[in-house]
């Protein structure tokens, strides 16, 4: 007979203290239980709608302390030790519900002195409490003097009680008591977290939210939404309609997203449905700076986010290409599976057909895209040059006057050059604009929107700028001798050369008043 196997406590360390990096994913775990929770509480007529369910948080940085806190099912008193105790052990199932290892709940006790699990179960009149000592679970792994096996180290540092509780009540609560990380004390930096992670509407302000919905209906799919509260303020999607980018007074505006183009991913026989999703079409004017928290394409599971905003640069032509979008892949397909660190998918073969497909719209649609709006607004630019100098050259035909006859024939021969670039990107806008296949093609949305204000450049060279007799800047110095005047022009010279277009108008405005 064979020796029997024996599992040490090092792998508690490893499935419970030591798999994350980021210490705000145990929001992600507790709320993905308590979701799991609200769906059963759904199936079995405790809630008449989702809406009933409420995942609500509350954070206390003067005590260090959190509460994680869901109005579903709770656990009946007498499963509590084989649910709460035993370790990657679970009967939720997979594909189906969103938690299924049976250790994400023990995911906030490497962040805490503390941990304390609450739960009443409708129809009984007790509430059961599971407390974990953190901190000795932590020194008696620590201690390599001993070799003790996880069974009898869990049971040392664990104590169950019970006390009274109304038999209508139904809840779970998550205590972290005595929190050690200054970052899962952080009210604002948790939203911001959750904002993307967690499973939430989108903001009622992210006006192209509701053609989402529409989409979605289409699809038949559900979006798995679930009300979730911080400190009193319910949780959204972080999605605007705007691109910002910082400022001196905060942030400012640079671009708009308007409109959404959607898409599905099959496998390659086009027989299953992979995963849906949708970007935002803009004017693509720069890679979204950072200040936007939604910035990049996204990749959820039961609408709980997979990895970050770097988790599909991978399958980008270039790695800035994500970040020219706001967008969100759904994996529905329940092969595809998140792994335990749910910073990506399991390895199977329809996580490849999926990486094939997806690689294929990333790298070819959405680069063509942002390549596509830089060439038109190139264009555009080169046309509008030529409107703004023709303008600032009609003025000074007509107003403040030229330096001399070498500054008249200077800025005749760049309107000249300005105006054959025009007219070669207005041909590089005929060539662009056929290529637009279909009025629902996103480039066409993109050609619109950039082109919108774009002066035809037959009607900028109907009419020279200059017309009948040469005005000079020295003109209105009547009162000044020839000699003078012709001194004066050669100062204005000077001006030109060594300063900037708009201060050498200035300045040569002042000494004509001077003069006047």
């Amino acid at each position: 007979m064979g020796r029997k196997t024996k599992i040490g406590k090092d792998v508690i360390d490893s499935l419970a203290l030591s798999m994350y990096e980021d210490a705000r994913f145990v929001f992600r775990e507790y709320i993905q239980n308590s979701a799991d929770q609200i769906d059963i509480a759904l199936e079995n007529g405790l809630f008449k709608s989702k809406d009933d369910g409420l995942i609500n948080i509350s954070i206390s940085k003067s005590k260090k302390q959190i509460l994680i806190a869901d109005n579903a099912t709770g656990i009946e008193s007498d499963k509590v030790g084989s649910v709460l105790k035993n370790i990657a052990q679970s009967s939720k199932k997979l594909g189906v519900n969103k938690g299924f290892r049976g250790i994400g709940r023990l995911g906030g006790i490497g962040y805490c002195k503390e941990l304390v699990f609450e739960t009443s179960y409708k129809g009984e009149s007790v509430k059961t409490i599971l407390k974990w000592d953190a901190d000795l679970l932590s020194s008696i792994i620590n201690d390599r003097s001993k070799n003790e096996e996880a069974v009898e180290v869990i049971d040392r540092v664990t104590k169950t009680t019970t006390e009274k509780e109304k038999a209508a009540e139904h809840y779970f609560k998550v205590y972290l008591v005595g929190v050690k990380s200054n970052e899962l004390l952080d009210v604002s930096n948790v939203r911001e977290y959750l904002s993307m992670v967690a499973p939430v509407p989108y903001e009622s302000h992210f006006v192209l939210s509701d053609k989402i919905y529409k989409k979605c209906r289409e699809w038949d799919i559900s979006l798995d939404e679930y009300q979730i509260i911080v400190n009193d303020d319910q949780i959204f999607k972080s999605y605007t309609s705007t691109v910002y980018e910082p400022d001196r007074d905060g942030k400012k505006r640079v671009d708009e997203i308007k409109d959404l183009k959607f898409f599905e991913i099959k496998s390659s026989n086009k027989k299953t449905k992979l995963a849906y999703g949708w970007y935002g079409i803009s004017n693509f004017e720069k890679q979204i700076p950072s200040i936007n928290i939604a910035r990049g394409i996204r990749l959820r599971k039961d609408n709980i986010q997979i990895g970050d905003a770097r988790t599909l640069v991978k399958l980008f032509k270039e790695t800035r290409g994500n970040y020219y979008f706001y967008g969100e892949v759904f994996a529905v397909n329940k092969n595809l599976i998140p792994n335990a660190r749910r910073d990506y998918f399991r390895e199977n073969e329809i996580l490849k057909d999926f990486e094939k497909e997806l690689r294929y719209l990333l790298h070819n649609e959405l680069h063509q895209l942002y390549y596509y709006a830089s060439q038109v607004r190139s264009a555009t630019k080169k046309i509008e040059k030529l409107a703004s100098f023709k303008k600032d050259l009609e003025e000074k035909a007509n107003k403040s006057g030229f330096t001399n006859d070498k500054e008249k024939e200077r800025l005749e021969l760049e309107f000249e050059k300005h105006k054959t670039s025009a007219e070669k990107a207005e041909r590089e806008l005929d060539k662009l604009s056929n290529k637009i296949t279909t009025s629902e093609d996103p480039k066409n949305r993109i050609f619109k929107n950039i082109t919108a204000e774009k002066i035809e450049v037959a009607n900028l060279i109907k009419m020279k700028p200059i017309n009948g007799k040469t005005k000079y800047a020295t003109d209105e110095l009547s009162r000044l001798s020839s000699k003078d005047r012709k001194l004066i022009s050669k100062v204005f010279s000077v001006i030109d050369k060594v300063l900037t277009p708009d201060l050498a108008a200035n300045l040569k405005e002042k000494i004509k008043e001077e003069f006047k």
